[in-house]
């Protein structure tokens, strides 16, 4: 941390926040189950997954389709709505997909 005219700073305090948007998104892998993230873009992240780069999930049952996208506030909205998701049995996250605030079509 240093000072600089009176204030201090630090590497992170330094960083802009990003006024990008987060969103939470559901993908399926071969096998069926889906897998939650989030992302400011979730089909660049999706094809990510395609390519196998990212979460170790994959590994074993590939991605197949990004099946949910929702818009959040900010980053610390989405990382919050993720956790809700994933507390969730596969039956609820299945009706999700069919939820009307799911953004997919809109991201495609």
């Amino acid at each position: 941390m240093s000072k600089q005219n009176g204030v201090q700073s630090s590497a992170k305090q330094a960083q802009k926040p990003s006024q990008s948007n987060w969103y939470v998104y559901l993908v399926r892998a071969a096998n069926t189950a889906l897998y939650c993230g989030i992302t400011t873009d979730p089909q660049r992240r999706f094809q990510q997954h395609l390519n196998g780069k990212g979460a170790r999930f994959f590994q074993s049952s590939p991605a197949q389709a990004l099946v949910y996208v929702e818009l959040c506030d900010d980053k610390s909205s989405a990382l919050k709505r993720e956790y809700c998701i994933k507390q969730l049995d596969k039956l609820r996250k299945e009706a999700l997909l069919n939820a009307p605030y799911n953004m997919l079509s809109e991201c495609q």
